[in-house]
C-alpha cells in the first residue's frame, strides 16, 4: 500500500497544551499514525533560531522558534509553516482560515489542502475593525482557495454554503472523551463538593455572556457556588465588571491548564453554563457532554444543535435567571439532562466517530 503523507497546520502543535484546535490536532495525529499514515505537525516555539525537527509518538515535529509574541508571531509562523510544507510532498491539512491567504502556495504548486474554516471569527465583538476585515477577507480566501472545506458546525456549513458548492464542503463537529470518574481529591483545594456548584469555562469576553451569566447567578442567594475559569485581569473594563457583579457564591480560581484538574471540575459539577454566542462546535461544550453534564447555555443554533436535549437555553440576565431557578429546585431536570448529555455525546461527538470521518474524508483526496 502507497504511503500516505499528510501535514498538518494551523495550530501551535502538539502535544495539546493551547486549546481546542490543538487538542483535536494530537488526537487526529495520533489517530493517524496508528492507522498507517505518515503525519508531520507543524508547532510554534518561543524565541530565535534555526528550524528544527524532532518526533513525538510517531509523529513527525517540524518545531518553529517565532521570535515575536502575540498575533503576530502567530502570522509569522503560519507564513513559515506554509513556505516549508509547500516544499514537501503529501496532502495538507490547514485548521482555522486566519492566515488562508497564504494557501494560494498550495494551488501554485499543485497541492491538496483541506481547510477546517472554524467558526466566523470576523462576527465576533472582541476584534477591531481591522482585525475583522482580515477575517472576513481569509474567510472568503480560504473559501476559494481550499480544496475541500471542513465545517465543524451544520450552520458553519450553511454559512459557506453561501460562498462556494456545498459539495465541496463536509461537516465533521470536535469530538471529546467519554469520562465516568474524575478523583474528588481534586476538587477539594478549590473549596468544594461534588454537585455543590455550576463551572463556567470561557474567556472573559462580552460575546461570551459571562457578565449576564454572573448578574443572573448573583441575583439572590443560591445555596450554590458558580466555578468561573478564566484570566481576569483587573484593568481589563469587561472583566474588571464581571468580578463586580458577583456575590459571594461566585468563584474566581482563575485559569486552570492542568486537564486532569478541569476535567474533575466539569464531572463533578451539579450543572455547565455555556454562555457561547457566537462560532460553530465548541470544544468545551461537546467536553461537557462527554462528562454527563446538564447544560445551561445561550440560545442559539449553534449551541441547541450541539447539546440538544441536554440543555436548557437562555437569552439575557432575566432569561438566565429564570433557568437558574428552574436547574436548581429541579434535581429530577438535572438528572434527566445530565442523561440526554450523554446520549447526545455517544450519537455524534466520540473521537472514533469524528477522527474515523475525517480519514475517510483526507483518504479519499490523498
Amino acid at each position: 500500500m502507497t504511503t500516505r503523507h499528510i501535514r498538518i497546520l494551523g495550530t501551535r502543535g502538539v502535544p495539546a497544551a493551547h486549546g481546542g484546535f490543538e487538542t483535536f490536532a494530537e488526537h487526529l495525529a495520533l489517530y493517524l499514525v496508528r492507522h498507517g499514515w505518515q503525519v508531520t505537525v507543524y508547532c510554534q516555539e518561543e524565541g530565535a533560531g534555526p528550524v528544527f525537527e524532532d518526533t513525538w509518538q510517531g509523529v513527525r515535529r517540524v518545531r518553529m522558534p517565532v521570535a515575536i509574541q502575540g498575533a503576530a508571531g502567530t502570522i509569522v509562523f503560519d507564513w513559515k509553516s506554509t513556505l516549508h510544507a509547500t516544499g514537501e510532498k503529501g496532502l495538507v491539512l490547514t485548521l482555522g482560515y486566519n492566515t488562508a491567504v497564504f494557501c494560494v502556495l498550495y494551488r501554485l504548486r499543485g497541492l491538496t489542502n483541506v481547510i477546517n474554516m472554524d467558526g466566523v471569527e470576523w462576527r465576533r465583538q472582541k476584534w477591531g475593525a481591522l482585525a475583522k476585515i482580515w477575517f472576513w477577507l481569509n474567510d472568503w480566501a480560504g473559501c476559494w482557495l481550499g480544496n475541500h472545506l471542513v465545517a465543524d458546525h451544520p450552520e458553519i456549513k450553511k454559512h459557506l454554503s453561501s460562498r462556494v458548492a456545498s459539495r465541496k464542503i463536509t461537516m465533521i463537529p470536535y469530538g471529546a472523551d467519554r469520562v465516568e470518574s474524575a478523583d474528588v481529591g481534586l476538587i477539594t483545594p478549590v473549596g468544594l463538593k461534588p454537585g455543590s456548584y455550576a463551572i463556567l469555562i470561557a474567556r472573559a469576553e462580552p460575546e461570551n455572556s459571562i457578565l449576564e451569566v454572573v448578574q443572573a447567578w448573583s441575583k439572590k442567594s443560591r445555596g450554590c457556588k458558580l466555578l468561573v475559569l478564566g484570566k481576569y485581569h483587573p484593568e481589563h473594563a469587561y472583566q474588571r465588571a464581571v468580578k463586580a457583579a458577583a456575590s459571594d457564591e461566585v468563584i474566581f480560581p482563575g485559569a486552570i491548564y492542568d486537564k486532569t484538574v478541569v476535567q474533575a471540575l466539569r464531572f463533578h459539577a451539579r450543572l455547565y453554563v455555556h454562555g457561547h454566542q457566537v462560532g460553530g462546535t465548541n470544544p468545551s461544550l461537546v467536553e461537557a457532554l462527554g462528562a454527563g453534564n446538564a447544560v445551561l447555555a445561550h440560545d442559539n443554533p449553534y449551541n441547541r444543535w450541539v447539546a440538544g436535549e441536554g440543555g436548557v437555553y437562555f437569552v439575557g440576565v432575566d432569561g438566565c435567571e429564570e433557568q437558574i431557578d428552574l436547574l436548581l429546585k429541579n434535581p429530577t431536570l438535572i438528572t434527566r439532562l445530565q442523561i440526554a448529555s450523554r446520549a447526545r455525546h455517544a450519537a455524534e461527538f466520540t473521537w472514533d466517530k469524528v477522527l474515523g470521518n475525517y480519514e475517510m474524508l483526507l483518504q479519499e483526496r490523498v
